[in-house]
């Protein structure tokens, strides 16, 4: 997968998953390329540990991945805000 097709996953996986976790008023598009980003290495890990496909190219697939892995990266980060 290119350059492009990551920052325009991750982009798409950031705001979903900001919308979904409530923290889009504090986050502009860089942060939302950078969550959806992270979020598809943290998804596609547990995915290959779960014995499944993990990104696999620019489809839905790596997508849905992607919003489940910067929903939980989201998760962790407002868990250390909140202490």
């Amino acid at each position: 997968m290119g350059i492009l097709a990551w920052i325009i996953i991750g982009a798409l996986a950031g705001w979903i998953a900001s919308k979904f976790m409530d923290t889009d008023a504090s986050m502009g598009a860089f942060a939302n390329i950078v969550v959806g980003i992270v979020g598809a290495m943290i998804g596609g890990f547990i995915m290959n540990m779960l014995g499944g496909v993990g990104i696999t190219g620019f489809n839905l697939w790596s997508l849905l991945v992607s919003v489940i892995g910067s929903v939980i990266l989201l998760w962790i980060l407002r868990m250390f805000k909140n202490r």
